[in-house]
């Protein structure tokens, strides 16, 4: 996931929007108005445009970092092919999704204002809740995902700069502990903001540092090429003598979840469509369009990036690009780029973990109705904006972010974990739900051939995520051999 999913009008629409809602079959689209649209709503003015850049920011995170390593698993022929496979089925079921935005009619159905929303709509009985419970494990998978990769970010600034005064031999063993604790107090903070995932600027600014970084991993690369005087790798990819056969066949699935997970951002792509103008022409037609902007733009930059770095260093590629230090000069720009990194990071933890927030929140507030600790607030006269200070969500909130910091602390393997979140969520959610959507959307007859090729590509997805899934098991059970807690890193 990618990681940003910084959209700016992500999840929840809040209370004043619900109060304005009226359902299209009451209003029906001609009660659309200069000012709102069908469904009551302020008129939305997204545009193809709009929508490719919110894609873009969301997909382009820290996933792109791993790309190197990913293709140095491959090789030059099944790296970029299966980066452009993944692209290729992303786009589709993406297309596939996004004719779900609205229940019936594409120009006046009820529209589904995020992707629960869609699944409720189109689909019953256990697959709802299988799809909550996938969609809300995704989120606390990905909050751990973050804290590893921020502390590690962290400590590659610190190593950075150790190593240019002590010089490159100099081992500058330090512990990743710390950082995780520095990031898990800072998130603790920001986690008190209620609705943190609406504040405008966070969108710009995560975008902004995705970039930064991913450009800074690039342009390194570019050097690191020119400086040998060459390309590094081979055509099949690291080779075995290298590592075992076994290893090359772990780490070669390995590295179909870290390209799946560089190209994960399908839970919010329904919340991106709600940001179109209303039609003609239908929301869908807008999205598939930005779908095929955003994915070739965000493909062509993983190219770049994942190629390049495959290039500069072949079979040593580091797991993470700009902190497996195959680079140490210059290390002020590297430690912009680290910088740049953990604030990324530091916003996309609260935007993307928010559903998981409110969805707790309010089931406690409809279980414990009369709990002035579940409902109460307290105003804080310190604070001229009025903040509202809840006790519950001081508590939850703040054992949340321990809680995915401790479990951080005990795995911190950045790419064996990144590989696993990119399996476990690519093929239920951005394969097997729209494909089940799209066919109770679109009234497929079973076993028409069409229904026969959308279900082989879901299992075709499935068999690519469950050895996925088991490539970054191997590894994270092979790193937890020689691995001691709360250590130093080498």
């Amino acid at each position: 996931m990618g990681a940003n999913g910084t959209v700016a009008k992500h999840y929840d629409q809040g209370a004043a929007a619900a109060a304005m809602e009226v359902s299209s079959a009451e209003q029906g689209h001609t009660a659309a108005s200069k000012c709102f649209d069908d469904d009551g709503r302020l008129k939305r003015t997204g545009t193809m445009w709009t929508a490719s850049a919110h894609i873009i920011t969301a997909v382009i995170g820290s996933g792109v970092l791993s790309l190197a390593w990913a293709i140095a698993q491959l090789g030059w022929v099944a790296g970029p092919a299966v980066m452009l496979l993944f692209s290729l089925v992303t786009y589709y079921t993406s297309a596939l999704l996004s004719d779900c935005y609205r229940f019936g009619d594409e120009t006046t159905g009820k529209r589904n204002y995020t992707y629960m929303d869609a699944v409720n709509a189109n689909l019953s009985g256990i697959k709802v809740q299988m799809c909550g419970f996938l969609q809300y494990a995704n989120i606390v998978g990905v909050a751990i995902g973050y804290t590893i990769a921020a502390s590690i970010s962290m400590l590659a600034i610190k190593r950075a700069n150790c190593f240019h005064v002590e010089g490159h031999v100099n081992p500058c063993h330090i512990s990743s502990t710390p950082y995780m604790i520095i990031f898990g107090v800072a998130e603790i903070f920001f986690s008190q903001i209620p609705d943190f995932d609406q504040i405008s600027w966070l969108s710009i600014l995560a975008a902004i540092m995705s970039f930064t970084y991913s450009t800074i991993g690039l342009g390194l690369g570019i050097v690191q090429v020119v400086a040998n005087r060459g390309v590094k790798g081979s055509l099949t990819g690291i080779s075995i003598g290298v590592v075992t056969p076994m290893d090359k066949v772990w780490r070669s699935l390995q590295a179909f979840g870290d390209i799946a997970f560089a190209y994960s951002y399908s839970l919010i792509l329904i919340e991106i469509q709600d940001t179109i103008r209303a039609p003609p022409p239908s929301e869908s037609k807008v999205m598939r369009r930005a779908t095929v902007v955003s994915v070739a733009t965000t493909t062509l930059f993983y190219m770049l990036c994942g190629c390049m770095g495959y290039a500069a260093f072949g079979d040593n590629a580091p797991g993470n690009l700009l902190t497996g230090f195959g680079f140490y000069e210059p290390f002020w720009l590297l430690d912009v780029a680290n910088a740049a990194i953990v604030v990324h990071l530091v916003g996309a933890y609260q935007v993307y973990c928010q559903p998981l927030f409110a969805f707790v929140e309010k089931w406690a507030q409809q279980r414990w109705p009369e709990s002035r600790f579940i409902t109460g607030e307290i105003k804080l006269p310190l604070v001229s904006s009025g903040f509202k200070f809840n006790l519950f969500r001081l508590t939850w909130r703040s054992a949340f972010v321990v809680a995915t910091t401790v479990v951080s602390m005990l795995l911190p393997f950045f790419n064996d974990v990144v590989g696993f979140l990119g399996a476990i969520g690519f093929w239920p959610l951005t394969v097997y739900f729209p494909v089940e959507m799209y066919i109770v959307q679109k009234k497929i007859p079973k076993w028409s051939s069409l229904w026969v090729c959308l279900q082989l590509l879901s299992l075709g997805c499935l068999i690519i995520t469950i050895a996925s899934a088991a490539g970054s098991i191997a590894g994270i059970m092979s790193d937890l051999k020689v691995y001691k807690p709360f250590s130093t890193t080498d």
